[in-house]
């Protein structure tokens, strides 16, 4: 898989909702590979998007189609600056539910000193975490440039979310989550996606 991470300030949600929108009704079907796209805006207005193809080539085949040119051209007015680009073909994915289902998406950017040992835990005991918590129904992971990532976490809700970030982990993932936490190169940058924008092939 691949995943290409879209994000900056914009001035009109609903502009790039709007914008959103329209690509999937217009240029999905011509986006070969395209797998789905999350998306939002969070409350101090910044976006960020995880557009994942089947291939890296898929995704360049669609960047360059002269549809997808003139796109660009209109949505990236909504931005007030630059918009910023991240692009993996290291990508972990997790889904324990439907994710498209998700009532609030929560991203996390960061930093960390051993994503070899940090994928490790990710792929740890994937029963005991869906028992412990049951309100995430997935998460996609994109690692880049030698430890940077952007993980995507899907929730059946934020209420179900904020009291799952109350509970006292098992022994075993507590250990597992103090071992990411110590690889980690500072805390994390968190975009809370309230309204999640959830997009898949129809």
């Amino acid at each position: 898989m691949f995943v290409q991470v879209i994000q900056g300030q914009v001035t009109d949600a609903e502009r790039a909702h709007a914008a959103l929108d329209r690509w999937v009704a217009e240029l999905a079907p011509a986006a070969t590979g395209w797998l789905g796209t999350t998306a939002g805006v969070t409350e101090d207005g910044r976006f960020i998007a995880l557009a994942r193809f089947e291939s890296a080539d898929d995704a360049r085949r669609n960047s360059e189609s002269p549809a997808q040119d003139a796109w660009w051209t209109e949505f990236s007015s909504v931005f007030d600056g630059e918009a910023v680009f991240h692009e993996s073909e290291d990508v972990v994915v997790d889904i324990q539910g439907e994710p498209d289902a998700a009532g609030f998406v929560q991203v996390m950017q960061g930093s960390g000193s051993n994503p070899e040992r940090a994928r490790e835990l990710m792929d740890q005991d994937p029963e005991l975490w869906a028992d412990f918590r049951p309100d995430v129904i997935g998460s996609v992971s994109a690692m880049y440039d030698d430890g940077d990532y952007t993980m995507a976490m899907y929730f059946t809700n934020e209420a179900d979310a904020r009291e799952g970030e109350k509970k006292n982990p098992p022994p075993e993932l507590k250990a597992q989550m103090d071992e990411l936490q110590a690889l980690a190169s500072g805390p994390p940058t968190f975009f809370d996606l309230k309204q999640p924008w959830l997009y898949s092939p129809s």
